[in-house]
């Protein structure tokens, strides 16, 4: 009989390799034929109440198909992004370019629905140093586990920078999607995160932080990073530099809602950086109906 051995390359558990560091449970892929991609479905569980599941009948969304292959250049990193029909539900369209971010920025993108939105933005980074990143983040914590102890606020040279969505205009609620170089194990690694833990008034709901690393080419000497983050009333699905990493997350603000939902690009890191190019879209439904 045969035996399968699996090369010794990923932990079994929540340090090893996965599609996505949040919500995202129960994928299964398919080959499409007629454009030659292998398409990636998903589901998403509830944040929420099981009280509130059962009011309001249901529970679980699917995610966006995703389409996934083999990065060219390295041959060892899957890729990760929606399938290009989604791009045909984009409507209102708000370029904004060469966004000068401070340290302590927040700068509000107007003019469209940030209760259901596709935003793609690229940073210009800061030359680099060893030296300036003095402190360990701690070597024996997991990327979840940074993200979750310093969240949105805890500088370092770069970052937390990123975006404030389904954001109350008081900020009073928001989910934070971030990048946030740090030093860890004596490298300078840069980490992802989706920050929960403001993202409702509500108390009887999950709020987990969710993180990964990302690879990035260079040591940084690509000096960029891009982030996309497609946003569906409760439903984050963020995807950071091109599909290297991607997270998914549920919020369910009590202020942020439909028209009062506000889209942020911030910068909490003590470095200026550059947004220099956002563009956000917003979203129509999409169409659909119940098989007879």
């Amino acid at each position: 009989m045969d035996r399968y051995v699996p090369d010794n390359t990923s932990s079994d558990n929540e340090n090893g390799l996965r599609y996505d560091y949040g919500k995202f449970y129960a994928s299964k892929t398919f080959f499409d034929q007629n454009k030659q991609r292998r398409i990636l479905w998903g589901w998403i569980n509830e944040s929420d109440s099981v009280s509130y599941d059962i009011s309001k009948g249901w529970a679980g969304v699917q995610a966006i198909p995703r389409t996934i292959w083999l990065d060219s250049a390295t041959r060892m990193q899957l890729l990760q992004w929606p399938v290009s029909e989604v791009e045909a539900l984009r409507r209102k369209k708000t370029l904004k370019q060469n966004i000068h971010l401070s340290s302590g920025s927040v700068v509000e993108i107007a003019g469209i629905n940030a209760a259901q939105v596709d935003v793609e933005v690229s940073f210009d980074l800061p030359r680099l140093e060893m030296a300036e990143f003095e402190d360990e983040v701690g070597e024996n914590s997991t990327a979840q586990q940074l993200c979750s102890r310093m969240g949105s606020a805890a500088r370092t040279v770069v970052g937390p920078l990123g975006l404030l969505v389904l954001a109350s205009k008081d900020l009073n609620e928001l989910t934070a999607v971030f990048f946030q170089i740090v030093r860890y194990r004596k490298e300078l690694k840069l980490l992802m995160c989706s920050d929960q833990s403001r993202s409702s008034l509500h108390s009887d709901i999950d709020k987990t932080t969710y993180g990964t690393f990302v690879n990035h080419v260079g040591s940084f000497k690509q000096k960029s990073l891009s982030l996309r983050v497609l946003v569906d009333h409760s439903i984050v699905e963020s995807f950071g530099e091109g599909g290297k990493a991607c997270i998914t997350a549920r919020a369910y603000p009590t202020l942020a809602t439909g028209k009062d939902a506000h889209l942020y690009v911030f910068n909490n890191g003590t470095s200026t950086v550059t947004a220099n190019k956002l563009t956000a879209w917003e979203m129509a439904s999409s169409n659909h109906s119940r098989l007879q």
